[in-house]
């Protein structure tokens, strides 16, 4: 997860929202990613997606079971769908978030039921620091107050 935090500094840096992904499997990374929606003026360059990506062409392959992707905010429904798509294992993610979130928030789109691919998810894994991080690029970029209120603690999620 630290890892995948350095990588939403650098995409926060280039102003990008800040979220990085990092694709493991046997403790190898099989592809990262940050985000890149402006750079590339493209809605579908999310971290997620991004590090997908990167794995597929790396392996030659697109289906990763056994893998773990790390993310440092909760996937929006786009992403939850393209790691299952992709058969990948297990989630974990850092900041949650109830206006977007896919895999705990809003709804869980990990936990379908008659589903084939099954997604183990952990949340709130180094959850301050990656809600912080997305609190102080919304707050000095945009006023704050959307995502301020996007992001939420474990504690009090309803």
């Amino acid at each position: 997860m630290r890892r995948a935090l350095a990588l939403a500094q650098q995409a926060g840096a280039e102003g990008e929202t800040p979220v990085g992904a990092i694709l493991v499997m046997d403790g190898s990374v099989l592809g990262q990613g940050a985000n890149a929606r402006g750079a590339r003026t493209s809605p579908l360059e999310h971290a997620e997606v991004l590090a997908l990506r990167r794995a597929a062409r790396r392996s030659g392959d697109w289906r990763f079971p056994g893998a773990t992707l790390y993310v440092t905010l909760e996937p929006c429904a786009m992403c939850t769908g393209a790691l299952l798509q992709a058969r990948v294992s297990k989630l974990v993610f850092g900041a949650y978030n109830r206006e977007t979130g896919c895999c705990a928030s809003l709804l869980n789109l990990a936990d379908i039921p008659g589903s084939r691919t099954q997604l183990e998810v952990v949340g709130g894994v180094l959850e301050n620091e990656c809600s912080e991080q997305l609190k102080i690029f919304f707050g000095t970029r945009r006023g704050g107050r959307a995502w301020l209120n996007a992001l939420d603690s474990k504690s009090s999620r309803g």
